[in-house]
């Protein structure tokens, strides 16, 4: 299809992720940088804001756009925001409300690429939906370059957050770690692959919200194109069970991200 967005498995999951920004420009440089994404306009109609697609390896990820006037009046920073694939928008979209959530935008239609909603979790983590037009790209790994390798939620209650997916997306419980402290972090699997993990969230992030980890090739490397580019590494260097090496960050203009990589 027009973007080049790729499919889902069976089981409904993230597969796009847009960047709402206050500085288009400077956010492209910075992220084709950190990440090694090429980046490539997207026509949209005259009415619509501008649209960025960025991509890895020939294939898109996702997009930055400008964050809207009303977002921002109504105090929303920055953020990256995940899609989740779906076959029936109006389905997805009723079921979610039934459950608990809120949808702050009804489905409507996006020209040439297909029909979305802007939606939140009962807790009120944000995220969208996408009914895509045309046909299914093929997956790619999770450890595929650029790609995303993990999406984290945290929540206002960790428990009632993973039955909501479960329930909503049949999303299913892998393992549980205790991370002491910082409570239970408990990893997700979608079609029997851990691809994320619900933890409760630490008093440090104000509201409910997803992260998502973008596939990096070293991660020292990589957290010193952040600060070089005006980023901030807000935590990291860590190590994480099976050897691959994190930091969380935050770009210049604010947005929380994280990046991932194999090794130091």
């Amino acid at each position: 299809n027009a973007q080049g967005i790729p499919m889902a498995g069976n089981a409904p999951s993230f597969f796009w992720y847009e960047l709402m920004t206050s500085d288009m420009d400077a956010a492209e440089a910075f992220y084709t940088d950190v990440v090694g994404w090429t980046a490539e306009p997207f026509e949209t109609p005259a009415d619509l804001p501008r649209y960025t697609v960025v991509m890895a390896g020939g294939r898109g990820v996702g997009g930055l756009m400008p964050l809207t006037e009303e977002a921002a009046a109504a105090g929303m920073p920055p953020a990256w925001i995940g899609y989740i694939h779906t076959e029936d928008i109006d389905a997805s979209t009723e079921s979610l409300r039934k459950a608990g959530g809120a949808v702050h935008r009804e489905p409507s239609e996006i020209p040439g690429v297909g029909r979305f909603a802007v939606v939140a979790d009962p807790q009120g983590a944000m995220f969208m939906f996408l009914q895509p037009e045309g046909s299914d790209q093929q997956a790619m790994p999770m450890t595929t370059p650029g790609h995303v390798g993990w999406a984290e939620l945290y929540a206002s209650d960790r428990e009632s957050a993973v039955d909501f997916y479960a329930g909503q997306f049949g999303w299913t419980r892998h393992h549980a770690m205790d991370m002491g402290e910082m409570g239970i972090y408990q990893i997700f699997a979608v079609d029997g692959e851990p691809t994320g993990g619900i933890m409760t969230r630490p008093p440090q992030v104000p509201a409910p919200a997803w992260q998502f980890y973008f596939n990096v090739d070293a991660i020292d490397a990589a957290a010193a194109r952040v600060a070089t580019g005006g980023g901030k590494v807000t935590s990291g260097p860590v190590e994480v069970p099976g050897g691959s090496w994190i930091v969380q960050c935050q770009d210049p203009q604010g947005a929380h991200f994280a990046l991932v990589a194999p090794k130091r």
